[in-house]
């Protein structure tokens, strides 16, 4: 499954309490922080409702994979 990466852009002042509480949730106290979470779709259903707030960007696994065995590669040469 892809990881997400969520960051929050904007501030929690003026939202309401369900989305401040989606915040806290998804792990997300200040502007400029980021998190990371498997995407799910509970995730989904809390981003959907703070997407105003929030950018999400999908990190791919296989290039994390790829380095590792990579490296492997150059060590058994």
């Amino acid at each position: 499954m892809a990881t997400l990466k969520i960051t929050q852009i904007k501030s929690r002042i003026g939202a309401t309490a369900q989305q401040r509480k989606n915040l806290d949730a998804l792990g997300l106290k200040k502007i400029n922080r980021s998190v990371e979470h498997e995407d799910s779709a509970v995730i989904k259903g809390m981003l959907e409702r703070v997407n105003h707030l929030v950018k999400v960007e999908v990190v791919a696994e296989g290039a994390k994979t790829a380095k590792v065995s990579e490296t492997t590669k150059k060590e058994e040469e």
